[in-house]
């Protein structure tokens, strides 16, 4: 009997015939359109693509087993969502969790001693390259901002924290459905139960 084939995403490219811009201007997201074929197939059909260089989510957790949470008001959605410090990889070639690092002491005013890759994942692959690195903050004491200007909807942004399991709640009771902060509780949680929260990225 043949061995079974890992259980994991393969990188893979179909056919490209042709392609063009929908929309692409100085900001860092673009709409492509792509014409494809199935690799074999003469039939053409089009795909949407949202380029999108990523992004850093931070789940940061005190010495009370309290999240740093922000309280966040997002247009296209509606809402205002609670959230996790968080930002876009919009820095060139700077390591994940350099710019996580940055993002936490802009949006939170916190540094961490202790930095580990919880969950490396795709934000909705049928549309879009977004890739989102979720990281565990811990070790946490306070750190300035520096002259970053809180603009737009972030100078609306309310800080708090909140216990884990409280958060852990309401994600399972649908009253927090931002979906990297819902994947980020739920895999510490894990993590923590079976005892395997070790092997973090060490001091930056």
């Amino acid at each position: 009997m043949p061995e079974p084939e890992p259980l994991a995403d393969r990188p893979t490219s179909w056919p490209v015939v042709a392609t063009r811009d929908l929309h692409r201007d100085a900001w860092i997201v673009a709409l492509r359109e792509d014409t494809i074929t199935r690799p074999g197939h003469p039939e053409e059909f089009t795909r949407i693509s949202l380029e999108h260089p990523g992004a850093v989510v931070v789940l940061a957790v005190d010495e009370d087993e309290q999240a740093v949470l922000l309280r966040q008001y997002r247009h296209t959605s509606g809402h205002e969502f609670v959230e996790l410090p968080a930002g876009l990889r919009d820095a060139g070639d700077e390591p994940p969790v350099e710019t996580a690092r940055r993002e936490l002491r802009e949006e939170a005013e916190l540094e961490a001693s202790e930095w580990r890759l919880l969950l490396s994942t795709y934000a909705s692959a049928g549309i879009s390259d977004e890739v989102h690195e979720i990281f565990l903050a811990r070790g946490l004491s306070h750190a300035p901002r520096g002259d970053f200007e809180m603009r737009h909807e972030e100078a609306e942004m309310e800080l708090f924290r909140a216990p884990v399991s409280d958060l852990l709640e309401a994600v399972l009771d649908g009253r927090v459905r931002q979906g990297p902060l819902a994947q980020a509780v739920l895999a510490y949680t894990v993590l923590k139960q079976r005892g395997d929260l070790g092997g973090d990225l060490g001091p930056l």
